[in-house]
Formats: structure tokens, sequence, C-alpha cells
């Protein structure tokens, strides 16, 4: 081109051939889609571990039972008196089922086994039940956390030092024997037996968590909008899985899916077999 041609275009103008910026993209950033947190009480972990509790124990008190919101799990709150200065300590705790107030509950390695009770799994017998179970040393607790959730202790190895539990999914994992778990399983178990039957519900529901509801399909939006969008009669028209390493806005549908479709065959006996075990 000539000089000058393309003088009365402005430096700042960008010229692409990109699409709109899709729903996907735009939760990556926050802004709306970030979680409600204004009412909610605090974080929720176990005792910062110390010396009285890598040797003893310490004793609290349940002074009340809360409800958080966004959260289906009461919350304890519990009292510590501290070992080493003249002051209380506050801690909340994801509820164990069967916790009231007034509760003594005994944080340590030489705490009791009862429901409430935080102790390493060293000291557990295998099949007991836990929750806010670590799966590092003194991070306060992370696994079965959601309401009626709980690990399973499978087998112990002194040797190692590691213990083998079973997590919530039905996964194994292996951890440290030294790792601090709760006795007993988090309450409000059921909560999601009930079906919520209205919108109005899901509202409220998800009003208390995040922008996340209600949910608008791929396939009854424009082609500019989603990559499934578009097209006479509402249909995805090419495969749902995509590759992990796709642009942001192309990346929908089942990503970097291992296996799809329904389970078969020989898999589908062994997970009803895994089914039943569960139950019984």
């Amino acid at each position: 081109p000539g000089r000058g041609a393309h003088a009365h275009e402005s430096p700042l103008v960008h010229h692409s051939t990109m699409g709109r910026v899709i729903r996907g993209q735009r939760k990556g950033h926050g802004s709306i889609f970030k979680s409600h947190t204004k009412h909610r009480k605090g974080a929720v972990s176990l005792r910062t571990l110390d010396y009285a509790e890598r040797n003893g124990y310490v004793k609290g008190v349940i002074k009340e039972i809360i409800h958080d919101p966004g959260r289906g799990a009461p919350l304890a709150v519990v009292q510590f008196r501290s070992p080493y200065s003249y002051k209380v300590e506050k801690k909340l705790f994801a509820c164990a089922e069967g916790m009231y107030t007034g509760q003594f509950v005994y944080c340590g390695k030489k705490a009791q086994l009862v429901v409430g009770n935080v102790l390493p799994v060293s000291e557990m017998p295998e099949g007991t039940v836990v929750c806010n179970l670590e799966h590092r040393q003194g991070n306060g607790g992370t696994i079965a956390r959601a309401s009626g959730d709980y690990c399973t202790i499978m087998t112990q190895d002194a040797d190692a030092g590691k213990t083998r539990i079973k997590m919530p999914s039905g996964a194994r994992k292996t951890i440290s024997n030294k790792c601090r778990a709760m006795v007993g399983l988090i309450a409000g178990g059921g909560r999601i037996d009930k079906p919520m039957l209205k919108a109005g519900t899901a509202f409220h529901k998800y009003k208390a968590k995040r922008n996340e509801w209600p949910i608008v399909r791929g396939v009854c939006m424009n082609p500019v909008e989603h990559p499934f969008g578009g097209g006479n009669h509402q249909h995805i028209g090419k495969p749902s899985t995509v590759r992990g390493d796709k642009a942001h806005g192309r990346k929908v549908g089942l990503i970097a899916a291992r296996r799809t479709g329904r389970l078969r065959g020989g898999k589908a006996t062994q997970a009803l077999a895994e089914k039943a075990k569960e139950k019984k």
C-alpha cells in the first residue's frame, strides 16, 4: 500500500477475527463470578499442631453450633485455653454428627477414640470412620468436610509410617500416619436426598454460594457465544470431547476426557461389585 493508505485508522484499533469471550472465559476472570463470602463465619480447620497435641492432649468445650451460609454442614465454635499463655483460643470445626453444645472435645495423641475428638490416624484402629482429615501433617484438615462425608481407615503400616484410607469418593489414598482426623462423620448428611422441587429453592441455595445458577446450555446459544451453538435443531454437531491444550474459547464439553460413555462389560460388573461392598 502507498504512503498514507492507513492514515485514517487510529493506532489503537485492533483488527481481530476472534469471536466473543465465552462464559467459561469470563468465569476465570472472577468479577461477578466470585464466591459470596460476606456473611461466612470464617475458615474451618483443626487446631494448629503444637507440642501439647503431639505428646498429650488439649481439652476444649463446644460453645455453640452455628450455620455457615453456603455450607451444608453446621459449624462448632470450640473454645480452648491456650497451653502457653493466659488466653482463650476459639476454633471453628466442621461438626461431626452427634456433637452438642457443652461437650468436651479432646485434641491430641492421648485423646480417646470418641466422636468429636481429634487424634493422629496412627492411634485409630482399622475401620474407624473419620472426617476433617489432613492429607499433610499439620495442614488443619482438608478431606471429608462436606455434610455427611467421611473417610474410613483401611490399613495401618506402622513400620513405614503410612495409613491407607478410603476417601468419600471411594478412591484409596495413602497418607502419613501423623496426619490428624476427627472421629465420626460430618453432620448434615442426607441433604441431597430431598429434592429441591422448585426453582426458587435452587435460587436461594446458589445465592448463598456464588453466581453459578441457572445454567444456560451451550447448544441453545448462537454460534458466536459457544462452540456448540447454532444450527437448525439443537445439536452439538461435533465431538463433545476436546483436547486439554485447546484455546480457552474452544475448551468446552468433555475436556481431556480419559474415557467417555457408560461402563460396559467387565468394568460395569466391577463397579457394581464395589458398590455392593460399600453398602455392606
